[in-house]
């Protein structure tokens, strides 16, 4: 989305992610990240980023099943349960 190079988005990125509004969501959207925002093409981040625009209550909701997810995001909130489902958080 932006015109920057691939490390310095990456690293903005995963500071967003961890920097967010609820500790829950801080700990869940590291986690994906350091397990596979390295191998995300430009479109994939794009998409990342457009997720990262929401509110974390809404991602969270969207993570845990309380609130259908747009078809939007349908993909990456998928990849996330899958990461939480292979390695939960303790």
């Amino acid at each position: 989305m932006r015109d920057e190079p691939r490390e310095t988005r990456l690293k903005r990125l995963r500071m967003r992610s961890m920097r967010r509004g609820i500790k829950e969501m801080d700990l869940i959207l590291v986690r994906f990240c350091d397990a596979e925002l390295e191998a995300m093409d430009p479109a994939a981040l794009d998409a990342y980023e457009r997720l990262l625009e929401e509110n974390d209550q809404q991602i969270y909701a969207w993570i845990t099943r309380v609130d259908p997810v747009p078809e939007t995001h349908a993909g990456l909130i998928a990849r996330i349960r899958a990461g939480l489902d292979a390695d939960p958080i303790r």
